[in-house]
């Protein structure tokens, strides 16, 4: 979802907080593809993890967000880009220019069109398992969540649910869908206390590409209005 960082309102916070608890969390291809024999629960984490640990990768994304009280759904597409360890950069390119950019500790989230910028820590921000931290290490999936295997529903996807191990996160549930046979995230689902839900498809997948760790960096514009998220 596209976050209108003006003054930010009650609910554009919790719209970020949804939004940015999910980012990332794995990102990779889209794809259906035919049904297998349902593999095991650790077959699928260890293919998994043999994908993404270490990766570099850019992709395209679409996202929908729902918050469930007001029932309003927003969509958003764009571009993602991440380096191992903890480097992301989100580029909203619909509804409107945005970018979520870390370097593995601080986080910037700019928005062209106000010059508006929100500085924060990355590892604070997505401290207990949350965003960076799975692309710092996918293998955090194991000890920060009880996870469970579904067999495939219509898109023959596999899906993982992953509950919170501890009631630290502000998620209650994540479900992973993952490609048969090459093992890549399809779809990332998360959901709040509230029954607030973010979808993000990532389609397009590009692995081994070369990112440099100067797209993971972010200048300040002159004159911007700049807010901390932490205050």
């Amino acid at each position: 979802m596209v976050l209108r960082m003006g003054n930010m309102s009650r609910l554009s916070y919790r719209v970020l907080m949804v939004v940015l608890a999910v980012l990332c969390s794995l990102p990779a291809v889209y794809g259906a593809a035919a049904a297998q024999t349902m593999p095991s629960l650790e077959t699928v984490l260890r293919e998994v993890e043999k994908r993404y640990t270490a990766a570099q990768f850019s992709a395209e994304f679409l996202q929908e967000s729902t918050i469930k009280a007001m029932e309003i759904t927003d969509f958003a597409s764009g571009r993602v880009y991440v380096r191992y360890p903890g480097m992301m950069r989100w580029e909203y390119e619909k509804p409107e220019p945005q970018a979520i950019i870390t370097d593995g500790q601080k986080l910037w989230i700019y928005r062209p069109q106000d010059n508006q910028v929100l500085t924060g820590s990355a590892p604070a921000f997505f401290r207990d398992g949350q965003g960076a931290s799975f692309l710092s290490d996918i293998r955090l999936v194991r000890q920060k969540f009880a996870i469970t295997l579904h067999p495939p529903e219509g898109e023959n996807l596999y899906e993982l649910r992953m509950v919170p191990r501890e009631g630290a996160l502000n998620i209650s549930q994540v479900r992973l869908l993952v490609t048969p046979r090459t093992y890549t995230i399809a779809r990332i689902v998360t959901l709040n206390e509230y029954g607030d839900d973010t979808r993000i498809d990532i389609l397009n997948t590009r692995f081994n590409v070369d990112l440099t760790p100067s797209l993971f960096s972010f200048e300040i514009p002159p004159g911007a209005d700049v807010q901390r998220i932490d205050e």
